[in-house]
């Protein structure tokens, strides 16, 4: 007889907890780990007191029964004028490589198993083929970093970049040699705003790879990430289909534009979604 899959374990995205300490509002409502976005604002992986700042947070997480997977998905982190510029595929990538190779080594040091990145758009005038090749040879660099720290690279799809879709993920996969330590990060309402097939079906194509989930309701068509019950998306389904993934590491509520609300948004968050798991269970 088969086991019981183990529960989800949620988390909350610190992109959408930019006006708080981190972390100890998330366990006081319950939430299993954070998703740590590097930013100048609760972590700068180029602080010049980061060895310090990273040893802080490892004991509050610990202390606080925390996990964490770490992001490097600011998008003007890097250029204060060019939305997720440099990516892998600039002609100018090195930044994109220090900032992911410096991401492996506080996740490592945190205890973070995944770092999470994405394409960004292609250079203008730049053929797929050779976008393609490009993405493939700058991931494959990174994982020279992440063989060495044990971490794996956890490769979202975003709407409106180059890698948009679990199918191009895939594709990126392939190119990478299959590499073990390359997986993905599967976004939830990503995944219903802009997949050709349905939902569940994205769930299955993206099943053996997937390390992480980001999840917030969302739109077909629209990139707006909503709160849960304000879109399209049915999560007992969701959450069914997920909880029979044998890796599928935080289930992270991603809302951005909740910052302002951050704790209300949270619990509302948390709340939602032990209801929708305890329907899940009788799918």
């Amino acid at each position: 007889m088969r086991p019981p899959p183990t529960p989800l374990k949620f988390g909350y995205g610190t992109n959408g907890f930019t006006h708080h300490r981190l972390a100890d509002v998330l366990a006081d409502l319950g939430y299993d780990g954070v998703a740590l976005t590097l930013d100048h604002n609760h972590l700068d992986p180029y602080a010049e007191d980061l060895p310090r700042r990273v040893t802080a947070l490892a004991r509050q997480l610990d202390r606080l029964g925390l996990d964490v997977t770490v992001e490097t998905g600011a998008p003007f982190f890097l250029d204060p004028w060019g939305k997720h510029l440099p990516t892998l595929m600039s002609d100018g990538s090195e930044p994109r490589i220090d900032l992911l190779r410096r991401a492996l080594r506080i996740a490592a040091d945190l205890g973070s198993p995944t770092v999470h990145l994405c394409s960004g758009p292609a250079p203008e005038g730049l053929p797929e083929e050779d976008a393609f090749k490009r993405l493939a040879e700058g991931v494959g660099v990174v994982l020279e970093s992440a063989e060495k720290h044990g971490v794996a690279l956890a490769f979202e799809p975003e709407p409106y970049m180059f890698v948009d879709t679990v199918e191009r993920c895939l594709r990126l996969a392939q190119l990478v040699g299959g590499n073990p330590l390359f997986g993905v990060t599967l976004d939830i309402g990503h995944a219903h705003c802009v997949e050709e097939q349905p939902l569940l079906e994205c769930v299955r194509l993206a099943a053996p790879l997937v390390r992480n989930v980001q999840i917030e309701d969302m739109r077909r068509g629209v990139h707006q990430h909503l709160e849960f019950g304000s879109g399209e998306i049915d999560f007992p389904a969701v959450l069914a289909a997920l909880r029979d993934l044998d890796r599928r590491g935080l289930v992270s509520v991603e809302i951005q534009g909740g910052s302002l609300d951050a704790p209300e948004v949270a619990r509302r968050s948390i709340e939602f979604l032990r209801t929708a798991e305890r329907a899940a269970a009788d799918l």
